[in-house]
């Protein structure tokens, strides 16, 4: 279990890992009495951001090294583990030189292999526990090279933290949670705990706690969150923090799901609806099949009259007609548009490798 490979790092795994603190550390007044009231409370560790990489010069930055002190100092007279994002080498060193106990890589950084070799190569001989944020965009790639980078260099205690990524549609969220992107992890990397940061998904506070139980549906192993004392003032993302009371609050209405039930009625009914999917997904490949069989047929008919292999009006067509036969079948446009998209790009790959076979 993952949950058992964080309680081997140190940390006390009695249930839900949580990372909690704001979102950046402003004063040593704020730092310690956000500590304070976050400790005895199931809280893993104290987050909080002393270089803060922003997207336009002139907002607040971050206070730099001072701030390292206050954490320092905060974990002294609280008890609770410490730590920050590190960004660059000169990052890792001084956090290493105050001794933190777990550090992260962000979305910026992972985006950029060279940086995140750099600070592969500044921790190289250490072994302190690293998590690792998603990029900014829905490359899986990117996300589990990165943990392959700092494997590479040595580091054993590695971790992820889904915080969703940027899109330029118009949505509810300040980040797509793109759920897809963290199962694949899992999938692929089984042994590397994963949380989730609902406080960057959402842009929030009142969207938080949703996010979150979705989380726990889908089996993360924990939060990172972000609270201040008085996130109002707070001088960066106010928007998407939490005061501790709220916090506390989100945490004990938290609901945690186990991956099976022991119960046998559940497994009997269980196992026959999975047997129903099975069959199912037989047929929807099969279908998928036979309908790759008529789009080679089409593709070469086409080759044959010199006609292009996109058809931007019948695409449009088809979009139409499918996302209103899926709203019929109570399908979400999103997921039919996905489908249908996928299974284009397909045929078109299909057509244009006949295509170049039959030149």
């Amino acid at each position: 279990m993952r949950k058992e490979i964080i309680k081997e790092w140190g940390f006390p795994g009695t249930g839900i890992f949580l990372a909690a603190g704001p979102c950046s550390a402003e004063s040593e007044e704020q730092v310690l009495s956000t500590a304070k009231a976050l400790a005895g409370n199931g809280v893993d560790f104290l987050r909080a951001g002393i270089w803060k990489p922003r997207t336009r010069p002139g907002s607040f930055e971050g206070v730099g090294l001072k701030g390292l002190g206050w954490l320092d100092r905060a974990r002294s007279e609280t008890g609770l583990k410490i730590g920050t994002e590190v960004a660059e080498p000169s990052h890792v060193e001084a956090c290493l030189e105050y001794e933190l106990d777990v550090l992260w890589v962000g979305a910026r950084t992972t985006t950029n292999p060279f940086s995140v070799q750099a600070i592969a190569d500044a921790l190289k001989g250490t072994d302190i526990p690293v998590f690792v944020k998603n990029p900014m965009s829905a490359d899986i790639g990117l996300w589990i090279g990165a943990i392959e980078r700092l494997a590479n260099a040595g580091l054993t205690r590695l971790g992820a933290i889904h915080r969703g990524v940027s899109s330029s549609l118009e949505m509810r969220y300040r980040n797509a949670p793109a759920w897809k992107m963290p199962i694949e992890l899992m999938r692929r990397l089984p042994d590397v705990p994963l949380i989730c940061d609902p406080s960057h998904i959402c842009g929030r506070a009142d969207l938080i706690s949703s996010i979150a139980q979705e989380a726990m549906d889908l089996l993360f192993d924990g939060l990172m969150v972000e609270v201040h004392p008085d996130p109002s003032n707070a001088l960066s993302d106010a928007a998407q923090q939490l005061t501790p009371d709220q916090f506390q609050i989100m945490v004990d209405a938290l609901q945690q799901c186990i991956e099976e039930s022991d119960s046998s009625v559940f497994v009997n009914h269980m196992s026959k609806l999975r047997e129903n999917v099975d069959e199912l997904d037989s047929q929807v490949l099969e279908l998928l099949g036979k309908r790759m069989d008529v789009v080679r047929e089409m593709g070469r008919l086409k080759s044959e009259q010199h006609v292009s292999t996109l058809q931007p009006h019948r695409w449009r067509e088809i979009l139409d007609d499918r996302v209103r036969r899926g709203a019929g079948l109570r399908l979400s446009e999103d997921f039919v548009l996905q489908l249908m998209q996928s299974i284009h790009e397909e045929a078109i790959r299909k057509q244009e490798a006949d295509r170049v076979k039959g030149g």
